[in-house]
């Protein structure tokens, strides 16, 4: 098989499941479009605010990819590019696509309330309480990290600093117009599309050269803003209008595929050992990670865009299909691997950025791009991407939290004042995030990520699971994904634990060892749920 095929199979393969399997998933769901959701119901101006289906997958699509659908694809490529491309058709279609979807459709019918509360409505105030605490504590890693990224990427590329500094103030003149100016989306979109390339132009012009440390103080004092701001003023305009930029991004880079195709000069598959990561099962799997399936898109389904979908009859479109968008930008980036010599691949490996830079900057050449012009305009994407999920990351971490201390039996002046000041909640999430990051610590535990974010997956799945039987609705399809994520991702826990304490590592082992003994303990929650249900309808 060549590149092409590769890709044009892939393609084909997502829209045939968008079509026939994702409607059949909508009607398990019971998506009903006369439904008035929450973004209606409880419309506050801040969180809770109508937003259209194209917009709305803007935003989704631009928060959830990210830098992991780049990044997992080019690391697991090592075990050879077969299994990869298999795990990330067959995961995005039958797990990673119905996790995002069934997420997205259970916090809907929640009043918009996150993964968390369903958990404690279907399973138990113990269930989420844990379960908040975990995401959270994965959330503020997630922003340390991100932070780390995006600072070294404007450090060491100044012009992705400056277009992505332009980038904001576009989109909050493209809010201002369409949300209290009523101008229409597609003259806005045109505008504010144009004015993203000239922004692309300035920046490759006028690079903003500032140290790493200076970003992470900027930045944190943005997300700071970005995260108690209401979502119409930057979160929904700046996540629509670089969604633009990720849809470029993708079809140069197919285009620049089928053109050029590439021939696949590493191996289709290596070995089922590597020394570099270890086993193929598990550990190819919770590499690929967000190209195939992301408990993190989860908490973005929960969070943010459950809060923001205007009709039911669009969950499908923004949750189902926004992931077999990710899953085929992670195809793209196991081709610009694949197309390595195996020589190169392994020098490049280190850094999969690059790796998915310079191969893309080489396809584009081909309709005529130059290829320091391709580069940059990868490398810029892939900051986008970043910082995108950098923002979102912070705004859910303040959800959790806030969540964590809200009391349902208690009116809300009687809340306790990180429920009810997102100020506050928002700070204590900024300031410990970059404390990780300015103690140089934020990386140390980024190995085990991969687990922890496969594990919110499984947990999502569970707490869909236990609603759907309350419901006494079929399950099969979201309780087969999660028990192959819970097989999956305690699997690797375990290879975690006893990687790190026979290497010395014991703090690893020990956030490895509390998430396998929480994943175990949801697990008996659910299990102790249902059956109390089923003596209460029996």
């Amino acid at each position: 098989m060549n590149s092409v095929m590769l890709i044009l199979l892939a393609v084909a393969a997502f829209v045939v499941a968008y079509i026939f399997y994702g409607k059949f998933i909508a009607v398990k769901l019971g998506i009903d479009p006369s439904r008035k959701t929450p973004a209606h119901t409880m419309n506050d101006g801040v969180d809770y605010v109508p937003a259209r289906a194209p917009v709305l997958l803007g935003h989704h699509f631009a928060s959830i990819a990210g830098a992991a659908p780049i990044i997992g694809p080019i690391v697991a490529a090592i075990f050879g590019w077969i299994p990869v491309a298999i795990w990330i058709l067959i995961g995005g279609i039958f797990m990673g696509a119905v996790h995002d979807f069934s997420a997205l459709v259970a916090s809907v019918r929640h009043e918009g309330r996150s993964i968390g509360e369903v958990i404690e409505e279907q399973i138990g105030r113990r269930g989420k309480l844990l379960f908040l605490i975990f995401s959270w504590s994965t959330l503020i890693l997630v922003v340390a990290v991100f932070i780390i990224v995006v600072s070294r990427t404007f450090e060491e590329i100044p012009a992705a600093a400056s277009a992505s500094s332009l980038f904001i103030l576009i989109a909050l003149v493209f809010g201002l117009f369409l949300y209290r100016m009523n101008l229409s989306l597609p003259v806005a979109t045109i505008f504010g599309v144009l004015l993203l390339a000239g922004a692309l132009y300035l920046g490759y012009l006028y690079p903003l050269q500032l140290s790493a440390l200076t970003w992470t103080y900027i930045l944190m004092g943005y997300i700071f803003v970005a995260s108690v701001t209401p979502v119409w003023i930057l979160l929904q305009p700046r996540d629509y209008l670089n969604s633009f930029i990720l849809y470029a991004l993708l079809g140069l880079g197919i285009t620049g595929i089928v053109v050029v195709n590439p021939e696949l000069k590493i191996p289709a598959y290596t070995s089922f050992h590597v020394k570099e990561l270890g086993y193929l099962f598990p550990i190819l799997f919770v590499t690929v990670a967000c190209g195939a399936i992301s408990g993190f898109h989860s908490l973005v389904a929960s969070g943010t865009t459950a809060k923001q979908l205007n009709n039911e009859k669009d969950a499908r479109t923004v949750g189902y299909g926004a992931m077999l968008i990710e899953s085929v930008l992670a195809i793209v980036a196991l081709i610009t691997a694949a197309m390595l010599v195996k020589e190169n691949y392994m020098d490049m490996r280190s850094n999969p950025v690059a790796v998915f830079a310079h191969s893309l900057g080489n396809i584009m050449t081909s309709f005529g791009i130059p290829y320091d012009a391709g580069k940059t305009f990868s490398s810029l994407a892939v900051s986008a991407f970043a910082l995108t999920s950098l923002d979102t990351a912070t705004r859910l971490a303040r959800f959790a939290l806030q969540e964590f201390f809200h009391d349902r039996n208690k009116p809300d002046e009687k809340q306790s004042l990180l429920f009810r000041n997102r100020y506050a909640a928002t700070l204590i999430g900024v300031l410990v995030a970059g404390a990780l990051v300015i103690s140089g610590q934020g990386l140390k535990i980024w190995p085990i990520f991969g687990a922890a974010n496969q594990l919110l997956a499984a947990l999502a799945l569970l707490a869909v699971t236990v609603w759907l039987t309350r419901l006494k609705r079929e399950t099969w399809f979201v309780k087969i994904p999660m028990v192959l994520m819970f097989i999956i991702t305690l699997s690797a826990l375990a290879v975690m634990v006893i990687h790190d304490i026979t290497t010395g590592n014991f703090l690893l082992a020990a956030v490895a060892a509390v998430l396998f003994l929480l994943a175990v303990f949801l697990a008996y929650e659910a299990k102790r749920s249902l059956k109390e249900s089923a003596k209460e309808t029996g």
